[in-house]
């Protein structure tokens, strides 16, 4: 086996420890850098997963162990962005720049413009860019979009999806309850994962959006109702309940066939007045792996920048609409 590459946690706190963790298990990857302003973090990551990584408050700090174009002394092949959304953009820009891959937690940043000069700066340059969309990565999710997109069940007719979890109590005294950090509250954060996994299995974008966001006691959005149309007038209806009891999610594709039902972490298909449950489901992967896959292998990247768009354009439409009370168009646009 050739000798692992070097990543970078930017950003050890839960999420820094999973991609961590996955690393570790993949064995392909190995974490020899950790940066995080609460050294505390960075010092349990180390301890747990990485004890010989060096450890650093900021990425400048790291930065300044560079010379020239080389990440040396602590030389590094790619990094992982765990950090809060608005410091995406400058730490990615930073190590892009710099020769080093990069798989960004979602959302990828905090405007638009910023995701263009992303998808802008991966085209043009030679390092790697990629989200850690880890729906994308599940057997479940993949099968269904393999399903839908064969054209075997005629055209889409309507999407449903509903999303609950107890997300509220766990974001005060957190930067996920600073509207300001947080843009979107719920829907933005971890409803971006829903919204993206939408447009993956149908390959439908959005069109126009009608919405509205309730923040329920805090300071950013916690629930959400959304009509909104997709491509060729499909209809798609969702909703976000941030301040639920559990986490659970469904997500319905009807066709002109068949409907297929993503519920419970099941995946069920209904034909001619049947449901049945589908169980010859492709493999489940993992952002990390399928980052790996993709430097290591060759593999077509899962979840490149671009995808960041549409979930952008739709968010910022519910968003706009709940304040204005008025649908509101998504332009026809290329990245």
């Amino acid at each position: 086996m050739s000798q692992p590459l070097r990543f970078a946690i930017i950003g050890c706190g839960r999420m820094g420890e999973a991609h961590a963790r996955r690393l570790q298990t993949d064995r392909r990857g190995q974490v020899v850098v950790c940066v995080d302003s609460d050294r505390a973090a960075a010092a349990r990551l180390q301890a747990t997963l990485a004890p010989h990584a060096a450890a650093f408050a900021t990425l400048d700090e790291f930065l300044a162990t560079v010379k020239g174009d080389e990440l040396r002394p602590h030389g590094i092949d790619a990094a992982i962005i765990c950090t809060p959304t608005p410091q995406h953009f400058d730490t990615a820009i930073a190590l892009l720049d710099r020769g080093v891959h990069v798989l960004c937690e979602k959302p990828l940043s905090d405007s638009r413009a910023r995701i263009l000069a992303l998808v802008e700066r991966h085209r043009t340059g030679p390092a790697q860019l990629a989200i850690a969309y880890q729906r994308r990565s599940l057997g479940i999710y993949r099968t269904l979009r393999r399903e839908i997109q064969s054209g075997a069940w005629g055209p889409v007719r309507s999407v449903v999806s509903h999303n609950v979890e107890n997300w509220q109590q766990t974001i005060h005294g957190t930067w996920r309850d600073d509207p300001r950090i947080n843009w979107g509250g719920f829907v933005g954060d971890a409803g971006s994962h829903k919204i993206d996994i939408v447009f993956r299995v149908t390959g439908l974008r959005p069109r126009w959006v009608f919405g509205r966001c309730d923040q329920c006691g805090s300071r950013v959005e916690i629930q959400a109702s959304v009509s909104a149309r997709l491509e060729g007038d499909v209809p798609l209806t969702m909703d976000f309940v941030g301040n639920a009891q559990y986490f659970g999610e469904d997500l319905s594709i009807h066709c002109a066939e068949a409907d297929w039902t993503v519920r419970h972490g099941e995946l069920h298909v209904a034909r001619k007045g049947r449901l049945e449950r589908v169980t010859d489901l492709m493999p489940d992967s993992e952002p990390v792996t399928d980052f790996l896959n993709m430097l290591l292998e060759g593999a077509e990247p899962i979840a490149p920048p671009e995808c960041a768009l549409p979930v952008f354009d739709f968010t910022e439409a519910l968003l706009v609409s709940s304040q204005s009370g008025l649908p509101v168009p998504i332009p026809v646009r290329g990245s």
